[in-house]
């Protein structure tokens, strides 16, 4: 094919078509009613999104009639005329022909894409607009548009009549069309719906108009133009044939014609199973889904059911998410890779389900009261998302999914927080929960050996004696259920020359026990579960059983295995009850938040630590504002610690307490200092003040006509700092997607360089704060309102949130263990009852307190993470802090259960976590602004036909007069 032939037939089309008023006309109507359906049609101020999706939506349908349109003419006028046997004689090949006209048509529906831009450019000037999707919309309109274009170019070489290629171009696209859409596909389940929604040029095109590119789609509608372009030529070329020409040559055309279009076809059959060419153009790529929810997906061994409930009438500000949650979900089936099923329903159209929803699930609508200018009232909407797994499912609500933020009096924002996260979070619970009530072996992947380093039977006290048969029997029968992933031995440490009590001693500080306070002999009596460099040790469950050691031993295998929900313990004060707080005693801080956002990830055991063991099943200890902590209280930490287990302590000098008089600061006693300063770690007794930090608020009283109304005034407040960017450590998983961080009336900490322990810091004030051990903290303003805090002393960057890692050693070693302590005066109390003659109280825990040795150093897996503040996790301060937008503030707690994934490792949500929010609205417009916008892109779009034809009689006259000159120089030559 030679190009320049090309380029000649693709002017002459171009000249025809613009020196018809014909040509603008069908320009002008295009334009007319892309405006319309994008600024009324679809809503644009009411949807109350920044993009120009409706346009892209609506293109599959108004490119039909567009491209008809511009092919109707191109060879059915070439047939009425009777030139089109004048053309098959000239010196130009049928296929240089039919390419000629086919790039003039794809030009001119590029003028046409191309009139349309004033409408992405005017989102963009008014809102947030993500180009991402434009352009590919652009890309995939032009290559939809193409096939079109190619059907009607076939189409128009089979008739003479432009009316009739007008129609049955329209009828061929729009078959393609319907053939994908609902209203067909619909009708069919399974495979005939997926092949019909394949095959239709819409369905194709709705992952695009998100701003994902596909090359399965893509080469769809290349194939598709190909394929027409292809039987055009051969179509046109076999008119050129004699009735008794060289039949050879004509069966050798129709066989190559044939065997290409087949190729073109089937291609798309190959690559439906190509998953990986996909490119998301979204900024932040919001629909691409990350590998931590692919890591979770291809975990699944079972169905995995995906149901969205949205109502088509909802309340106007959830209306706008609705769309991109679907959107999402969708791209979970794809992900899923058959293996996820996603369902988006409306209840309120189906009372089955709906009943199933509601019975069920406890899935139920929401009223909302909704008004606009025509009439006021109330809808129950739903917007939910329920994840099904094998027995378990999770069901997410609207007020899980979206956030609010009050943006004044009468104003709020609604946003969706994170809706990857929360679907995958969801998913995790699903399927670990599934996995969790099958056997522990399922999911533990490398072996694992139970060792005991238990004393021969003569040297153990009669109650430990006692418990060896069942303890032997668990042992047997877990062992035949966990085959080659378990095995069990016992050794004695007293045994031969001792090396293996210096050995346990050494590694993981394992020292004689002994029986009481009041008993010389020591013994023996660890029990140990140890795989790769993990070692657990096992406490000796409260229901000695057979059952009761196969539970105790599989919450430590548990610890090995993968696909499980991990168990925080969480110690914090016990709320005191209103009437107590009526009667005088003070309140105290209460964590709800901090607990609710951990339940959503973890398993959460509460507990006070009082009977100086942490609860066996714990992978992770919480402490928060620990108030006098007795010596079993801070053993139990201690021994959890040493345990290789991982400590979170949220303790500082201070604590705020409101009253009467104003806001004070107590000094608060944790009965930890000890325990810390043994490790080289001192919570500081002065309070870090910084003049980066956040607002109080104060609730002010105006007066308005007669009427009060209250107010929240945010005041300059150095006890809240505000910690961001170089205070924030840039390499730690535990700050990742957390902009910023508030401290509240918190202590600076500091780890002693000769500690032994490898110390770093996660979060610390800037360089302008200074130290404050005044008890007043009470806001303070002068007469213009600014504050009378004045920096005092020396100021410099204080770190208030630290990492110390490494081998700690026991603060009770070489001490006599707390839970002997206990036992003994119990045993004591006992003796002076029987004395008296009362029945001595004897106990299960008395007679088991042998357990109680002291592990003397830690493994190397052990973290101790302290927060130097008592407050900044607590209700009170969550609410106090986010008060300036009308929400509860989350990035502390947020910080903290990254900070489990991160000890657990597992830390596959915490990138989900911090690839954000990805709302785009718009500003608000009244009535009259929204009018001007619309008539300007109106007047544009009528200025870009007349530029469009400006530009054409210009080129026009230029190139008219070249050639007359040219000819003029030729006469004269």
């Amino acid at each position: 094919m030679r190009l320049d032939v090309i380029r000649k037939i693709e002017r002459k089309e171009l000249n025809l078509f613009f020196s018809s008023p014909i040509g603008y006309l069908f320009l002008a109507a295009y334009l007319a009613a892309t405006l319309f359906i994008f600024f009324w049609g679809e809503a644009f101020f009411a949807r109350n999104i920044a993009d120009v999706r409706p346009m892209f939506e609506w293109l599959p349908v108004l490119l039909i009639f567009l491209s008809s349109a511009l092919t109707m003419r191109m060879w059915s006028e070439e047939r009425r005329s009777g030139t089109l046997e004048f053309v098959s004689t000239m010196p130009v090949s049928t296929a240089e022909f039919v390419w000629g006209k086919f790039f003039a048509c794809v030009i001119l529906l590029g003028i046409a894409l191309i009139l349309t831009l004033p409408l992405p450019i005017t989102v963009w000037v008014i809102a947030n607009l993500d180009w991402g999707p434009v352009i590919a919309g652009y890309l995939a309109a032009l290559l939809l548009g193409a096939a079109y274009i190619a059907v009607g170019l076939f189409v128009s070489a089979r008739t003479d009549s432009q009316i009739v290629s007008l129609i049955v171009s329209c009828a061929v696209c729009g078959g393609f069309y319907l053939l994908g859409s609902d209203t067909i596909a619909g009708l069919f389940g399974g495979p005939v719906q997926e092949f019909l929604m394949s095959i239709g040029s819409g369905s194709r095109f709705d992952a695009i108009t998100r701003g994902v590119l596909d090359i399965r789609d893509l080469y769809f509608y290349v194939s598709v133009m190909l394929s027409f372009l292809v039987l055009n030529i051969y179509s046109l070329e076999h008119e050129r044939w004699a009735a008794d020409g060289h039949s050879q040559r004509h069966h050798a055309w129709r066989l190559g014609s044939g065997l290409l279009v087949a190729n073109l076809l089937l291609a798309n059959v190959w690559l439906s199973n190509v998953n990986s060419l996909r490119l998301d153009m979204t900024q932040g790529n919001i629909y691409s889904i990350s590998d931590a929810t692919r890591g979770y997906l291809g975990q699944l061994r079972e169905p995995l059911l995906i149901r969205g409930y949205f109502t088509d009438k909802t309340h106007p500000l959830l209306a706008p998410l609705v769309p991109r949650i679907k959107d999402l979900l969708r791209e979970y089936e794809v992900a899923g890779e058959g293996r996820v099923r996603v369902e988006i329903v409306d209840p309120a159209d189906d009372p089955e389900i709906e009943n199933e929803a509601n019975t069920k699930y406890g899935i139920r609508a929401v009223p909302f009261q909704i008004a606009d200018r025509h009439q006021a009232a109330l809808v129950n909407s739903y917007f939910d998302v329920l994840v099904v797994y094998g027995d378990e499912y999770e069901v997410l609500g609207f007020r899980d999914l979206i956030e609010v933020k009050v943006e004044g009096e009468t104003e709020i924002d609604v946003q969706l927080k994170n809706p990857e996260f929360d679907v995958t979070r969801s998913i995790k619970k699903a399927l670990y929960g599934f996995q969790g009530g099958s056997s522990v072996f399922a999911n533990i992947n490398d072996p694992v050996e139970f060792v005991g380093y238990v004393s021969a039977p003569e040297e153990l006290p009669e109650p430990l004696t006692a418990l060896g048969p069942d303890l032997l029997t668990a042992l047997e029968q877990l062992a035949e259920e966990g085959g080659a992933t378990f095995s069990f031995r016992f050794e004695d440490p007293s045994a031969g020359d001792g090396a293996v009590a210096e050995d346990i001693a050494a590694r993981y500080g394992f020292q004689p026990m002994a029986a009481s306070l009041f008993d010389d002999s020591r013994f023996y009596y660890y029990l140990t579960l140890q795989g790769g460099e993990t070692v657990v040790q096992l406490p000796l469950p409260e229901d000695t059983s057979i059952e009761g050691f196969k539970r105790g031993i599989e919450e430590g295998l548990k610890r090995f295995a993968s696909g499980l929900l991990k168990t925080v313990v969480l110690a914090a004060p016990e709320p005191v009850p209103p009437y107590m707080q009526q009667q005088g005693m003070p309140p105290v801080n209460e964590f709800s938040q901090l607990q609710s956002f951990l339940t959503a990830d973890f398993s959460v055991t509460t507990d006070d630590l009082t009977s100086g063991v942490v609860p066996s099943e714990a992978d992770l200890l919480v402490v928060v504002d620990p108030t006098g902590y007795t010596d079993k209280q801070v053993f139990a930490i201690d021994q959890f610690l040493m345990k290789g287990g991982t400590v979170v302590l949220s303790s500082g000098s201070f604590a705020a307490q409101p009253s009467q008089g104003g806001l004070f600061a107590t000094r608060r006693d944790s009965g930890l200092e000890g325990w810390l300063d043994h490790h080289g770690v001192t919570i500081g007794e002065s309070m870090v003040m910084d003049p980066q930090n956040s607002a109080f608020p104060v609730p002010v009283t105006r007066q308005v006509g007669g009427f009060s109304f209250q107010d929240l005034v945010m005041l300059d407040y150095p006890y809240f700092i505000d910690v961001r960017d170089d205070g924030l450590s840039d390499d730690s998983p535990i700050l990742a997607g957390i902009p910023q961080i508030t401290m509240s009336w918190a202590s600076p900490v500091e780890v002693d360089e000769g500690s032994g322990l490898t110390a770093s810091t996660l979060i610390e004030s800037t360089a302008d704060s200074w130290l404050s051990d005044d008890t007043n903290v009470m806001p303070r303003i002068d007469d213009q309102g600014m504050s009378e805090f004045e920096p005092i002393g020396e100021q410099a960057r204080r770190a208030l949130g630290i990492v110390a890692e490494g081998q700690f050693g026991s603060y009770f070693a070489g001490k006599e263990s707390p839970l002997l302590t206990a036992a003994g005066e119990a045993d004591t109390q006992g003796s002076e009852a029987t004395d008296e003659g009362a029945a001595p109280e004897t106990s299960e825990a008395v007679e088991l307190g042998v357990i109680s040795g002291i592990i003397d150093r830690s493994a190397e897996s052990a973290r101790l993470v302290i927060f130097g503040s008592n407050d900044f996790l607590a209700d009170q301060s969550l609410r106090m802090i986010g008060s300036a937008d009308g929400t509860i503030y989350g990035n502390s707690v947020q910080m903290i259960t990254n900070l489990v994934d991160w000890a657990l490792e597992d830390q596959s949500l915490i990138g989900i976590r911090a690839r954000g929010n990805f709302n785009r609205t718009l500003p608000g417009f009244d009535v009259g602004q929204q009018t001007v916008i619309e008539y300007v892109n109106y007047a544009v779009a009528l200025l870009g036909i007349f530029a469009v034809m400006f530009v054409f009689r210009t080129v026009t006259r230029s190139r008219e007069a070249f050639q007359a000159s040219w000819l003029s120089e030729g006469e004269r030559a």
